[in-house]
């Protein structure tokens, strides 16, 4: 009997995008709404003329022959840069959306765990939605209730069983989802960067979770933008860029690749996603004083509405593992952003007078302090730290691993120097 688990042959995943020409506006669905009941005629034809005139569709290809193969028990990570296909693959082999082209063979039950909520319900209590989540993955009432002190346990949420679970926080529709997928024994654990969101404590709970599963012979399938977990989880990684698989192998060789790949350069621009509030859509590295140590990083930033945000700065080294934290808003709340409505510009001064000499990524994510995020850019800028004669400061230190060892100093000098790199115009984003 074959071992393998799980077979990918020539996945492809194919959308059609529309883009509307002629300098037409975003608009909100309230507005349209409106327009749609105050004159139902009107609103039609101008739908009908705007479809003919002003709008254009693209094919796009978020998977392109992706084949591999995944045997009984073993744990795999798959890595790539924002836009490579990793949810894409994911959300295909959990059978929520259809490929396009290929075919796929699985050999056991799936458990997904891809973005907060999924697959509760949000007028359920944490209790019902445990014993739902069983009977969609095809678990029978005594199985659930077999398994069910167990998963409320680890997942911490007893005062709030009998809660709907629409108000719990995304830390704990984490907590109970995760508990919910790992224990209810599936054959194949999925699980997507949504740990993320999850304290450090829980987030060590989870890996370790992770590493039981995979010694009583069930298949993990994991996506993380963390390579150091990477490397110490995983047996196997499956590198993807553009929707291809660049390479497959041992996780030391795939994670060197990745790092040492065109993955993120000193400067970057995004399409503006209609659905955020808040988004980071531009960035770049503006200047590095070698001498003072202080490195300018420009950022262009997006927002429908005046928002008090939170920039948060994660900083790994060239080995991806993490080595900093740096934040305005989160952990100093009175150093808070206050983002117009429109495009801001903002510049931040990083003092890395203390770190050692290597290459470094940088990663952001933008929230409104202890309440939500708005938008998270994975990996999207680098820069090397360099020795020089007349540098006479110690950079022989190593930083140790663990997350967050360093507290970065974080500045925000907008009114002090305008950025090079980035303009205040729509033609940055």
């Amino acid at each position: 009997m074959s071992d393998i688990i799980l077979r990918a042959e020539n996945i492809g995943k194919r959308y059609t995008l529309s883009h509307q020409s002629g300098g037409v506006k975003y608009r909100k669905i309230s507005d349209t709404l409106a327009n749609a009941v105050k004159s139902p005629l009107r609103f039609l034809q101008a739908k009908k003329k705007g479809m003919r005139a002003g709008l254009t569709k693209e094919e796009y290809w978020a998977l392109k022959d992706v084949s591999f193969e995944i045997k009984q028990g073993e744990v795999v990570g798959i890595i790539g840069r924002n836009g490579a296909g990793k949810s894409t693959l994911l959300k295909v082999l959990s059978r929520i959306t259809e490929p396009t082209t290929g075919k796929i063979t699985i050999n056991g039950r799936i458990a997904s765990l891809l973005e907060v909520g999924t697959g509760f319900h949000p007028e359920l209590t944490g209790r019902e939605n445990i014993f739902l989540n069983g009977a969609i993955l095809g678990m029978r009432k005594e199985e659930i209730k077999a398994k069910f002190d167990e998963i409320v346990a680890f997942a911490e949420v007893e005062r709030f069983l009998d809660t709907p679970v629409k108000r719990y926080s995304s830390g704990m529709y984490v907590r109970l989802a995760f508990a919910v997928a790992a224990h209810l024994e599936p054959e194949i654990l999925i699980i997507d960067e949504v740990l993320a969101v999850g304290d450090a404590a829980f987030q060590k709970k989870c890996l370790g979770k992770m590493k039981d599963v995979a010694t009583a012979g069930r298949t993990v399938l994991f996506v993380s933008h963390q390579l150091d977990t990477i490397r110490a989880l995983c047996s196997r990684v499956i590198l993807l860029n553009s929707g291809h698989v660049e390479m497959e192998g041992g996780p030391a060789d795939v994670v060197q690749t990745y790092l040492k790949s065109d993955r993120c350069e000193s400067a970057f621009t995004v399409e503006i996603d209609p659905e955020k509030e808040a988004q980071i859509t531009a960035g770049s590295i503006d200047d590095i004083d070698y001498n003072t140590g202080i490195i300018k990083i420009a950022l262009s930033v997006s927002s429908v509405r005046p928002i008090k945000a939170s920039i948060d700065l994660r900083l790994m080294d060239g080995l991806g593992s993490p080595v900093g934290f740096g934040s305005l808003g989160t952990i100093r709340v009175h150093e808070s952003i206050d983002l117009i409505a429109g495009n801001n510009l903002i510049v931040l001064a990083l003092m890395a007078a203390h770190l050692a000499v290597g290459n470094y990524v940088i990663s952001f994510d933008l929230t409104e302090p202890f309440v939500r995020y708005f938008d998270r850019k994975e990996q999207v800028l680098q820069f090397s730290i360099q020795a020089s004669a007349s540098d006479t400061r110690n950079r022989s230190v190593l930083q140790s691993w663990g997350y967050g060892s360093i507290d970065l100093d974080l500045t925000n000098i907008t009114e002090m120097r305008v950025p090079l790199g980035l303009s205040s115009t729509s033609e940055v984003i």
